[in-house]
């Protein structure tokens, strides 16, 4: 399966009770993760990461089928589409 660059979107309604297995999935997938940043919003009381990933459709499924599934986490992403294999 062909690895393609993509984003994923995450935002966390309580980080306390979640960052720690965030972070875990995260590392899981570290080898894939091209860029990430992190940022507090505490006029809406939540925590956005934002991830650039290198990755296969199944992989991206997997990140983000356990990301979504936490608790007061939200997720959302898209994989470029891919012209013979550019990207």
């Amino acid at each position: 399966m062909q690895r393609r660059l993509g984003f994923v979107g995450i935002i966390i309604e309580n980080r306390e009770k979640v960052s720690s297995t965030i972070n875990k999935i995260l590392s899981e997938f570290g080898d894939h993760i091209v860029a990430r940043m992190g940022l507090p919003y505490k006029e809406k009381q939540c925590n956005v990461i934002t991830l650039i990933v290198d990755m296969t459709t199944d992989e991206m499924g997997s990140l983000t089928g356990k990301v979504g599934g936490l608790d007061g986490v939200s997720v959302k992403s898209a994989l470029a589409k891919s012209k013979r294999g550019e990207l």
